[in-house]
Order: C-alpha cells, then structure tokens, then sequence
C-alpha cells in the first residue's frame, strides 16, 4: 500500500459530510478520492477533485480506491462492506458494524481470507468527556468501583424522516443508534461482561421502535454498569457518573466535536475540540481524617482525528486498530440479545 490512502465514501449525508471527510481530507495519509450521491452532487462544493460516483458498485469498481468507508444506512451495513470487501478494499464501517454477531463473524472471516482490514468506527472512544472518565479511573483516586453511569439522553418527542432509524428494519430503533456508543466505551474500560440484561421501551406517539433503553453490565468484584439513553429526557443530566468507595465522579456529555464540525470549522482550527471550562467534571474524594475534598477536572481536547490516524497506522504499519474483533462481537452480543 502506498503511504497515501486511496479513500472513497458512500454517503454525504451528515455522517460523510460532518465525522469523515473533514478528517480523511486534513490528515496527511490520506486522500480523499471519490464518493457515492444518487441525487444531489453536493460534495464538489466542498471538495473540488472529488469524483461523484451514483452508485456504490461503481466506487467499489474504482482500482484507485484502497479504503472504503461504509457509512450508508445501518442495514446496509453488511450487505455493502461483503461487496467492498469481495472488491479488494480495505473498509471501515460506522457503527453499528453489523446486525448480528454472525454477520460481523462472517465479515471478519471474509476480511482475512482476501488479505483486507475491516475496522468499526467508533469515534466516542475519542470524546473528551469519555477520555476524562477513563484517566479517572486509571488513576485509582475512586478507590474500587461500585457503579458507573453512562448515558447519552436527547429530547426528540416527533418521528424522525430517516425511515432506517424509525422503520423496523434491522439494525433500527435507538439501541442501535446509541448502543453501540455506550456499549463500546463500557467495553473499552472494563471488557466483556460476565452477565447482562436489558430494558427497551417505546414511548413516543406512533414510534414503530424502541426509543429508550436500559442495559446493566455485570463485572467481577461486584462492579455493575448501567447504560441509558433515552429521547424523552427534557432536562439532560451528566452523562458520567462514578461512584468508588473513596469518591465519586460526575461530568456532563459536553464534547463539542460534533457542533463545531456543523458549523464548519475544520479539525486543524486551534479552537478545535476545546470544552467550555465550565463543563469540567467534578471530583470528589474522602481524605484521611474523613473530610471530603472536591476538585474540577477540565477535560481534554477531544478530537476523532486520533481514530483516523490508528486506521492509517493499521493500514500502512499494520500497528493493532484499537477496536478490536472482540469488542465489537461483545457489543453485537448484547445488541441482538431480546430484552429481559
């Protein structure tokens, strides 16, 4: 493989738009070389050489292209990363990877035998807000974990127009939307957990899918992780919450990737992935004579430029991606296990 990656995209939509091109575009092992619009011919404005493919059998039939990033609907996920794969591309497919563990098994498998890398998209691991719990807990300041907290809530009472996230199709509903976030982080902290169960439940008027879910993650030592998300929360509390025998840890979902990606600015501007100091998370410990003692903690910046640069040193130094086949297994585990 040449140092520079041949990329293309298979949607523009926001996903393309707003998590990958900004980053394939502005690192410098990659080339952002072709995408996939069936309507309208949008990304030319934003990247002038980009070539316009109006399917995806005609990208994938692109020998320039090395890697494939499959960011089309959810259940399109399987279907379009066997074709890339069977194309001879490299792939990197956005999350939920697939529907089931048998799909992903299957992919894996096809990955190796025709010599490609497939890897999932998880760019949570790398908000700043997420990476400001995980030093927390590697710093071993909580003392021994008790219960840990994860949510991401929003308020959207109205059906949304994407029919593959409203319709129940496979791979939709908010579990799949959201899950694969929580499930991944808890995962990457603390690995497969020896037991689980979980809740879903439809709450808006005429959702034909689950708009709210509830997983509990069972640890060694007693250690119990509990992963909500939920449309319906008009009042969104913190998103980390860690609760150890010598102190707690708290800190809201303020990562502002995602804003300022909409508002255009680019992952090189110096303002980039920087949180509003007043959304530092707060530390709170009990020191030897009983007292309790409270710190603010400033997050890190966040940036997804970190996943794309482990995607090129999979590719080019064949350095380990860090998601790996077993955590995104775990994950699916737990996706398409029924509900308690």
């Amino acid at each position: 493989m040449n140092s520079k990656i041949n990329t293309g995209l298979l949607a523009y939509g926001m996903s393309g738009k707003v998590f990958h091109a900004p980053f394939i575009d502005s690192h410098p092992g990659f080339n952002l070389v072709a995408i996939t619009e069936r309507n309208q011919k949008k990304a030319v404005h934003d990247y002038p050489s980009i070539k316009s493919y109006n399917s995806v059998e005609a990208l994938l039939a692109d020998e320039s292209i090395e890697l494939v990033i499959i960011n089309s609907p959810n259940y399109t996920h399987y279907e379009y990363a066997k074709l890339a794969l069977k194309a001879g591309k490299h792939i990197l497919v956005e999350k939920p990877f697939t529907a089931t563990t048998a799909q992903a098994k299957e992919l894996f498998d096809l990955a190796k035998s025709v010599g490609k890398k497939a890897m999932v998209y998880q760019n949570r691991r790398f908000d700043s807000g997420f990476n400001s719990t995980k030093k927390i807990i590697e710093s071993g300041k909580l003392g021994k974990l008790v219960e840990v907290h994860f949510r991401f809530d929003r308020y959207r009472n109205e059906i949304g127009p994407k029919a593959f996230k409203e319709e129940p199709v496979e791979a939709s509903g908010l579990q799949y939307d959201l899950g694969p976030h929580l499930l991944d982080q808890a995962i990457a902290l603390f690995g497969k957990p020896v037991k689980y169960d979980k809740i879903l439940s439809k709450n808006r008027i005429g959702t034909k899918v689950d708009d709210y879910f509830f997983i509990r993650l069972s640890y060694p030592n007693e250690l119990h992780v509990f992963l909500t998300a939920s449309m319906l929360v008009v009042d969104v509390k913190d998103a980390f919450v860690l609760n150890g025998t010598m102190g707690s840890f708290s800190k809201n979902h303020a990562d502002v990737q995602e804003a300022q990606l909409l508002k255009g600015m680019k992952p090189t501007d110096v303002a980039y992935g920087i949180e509003d100091p007043n959304d530092a998370g707060k530390l709170t410990l009990i020191v030897a004579n009983g007292d309790r003692t409270t710190e603010f903690i400033p997050s890190a910046k966040g940036d997804y430029t970190g996943l794309f640069e482990a995607v090129y040193q999979n590719l080019v130094h064949d350095i380990p991606y860090p998601i790996t086949e077993e955590d995104i297994l775990a994950q699916l585990e737990i996706l398409e296990a029924e509900p308690s």
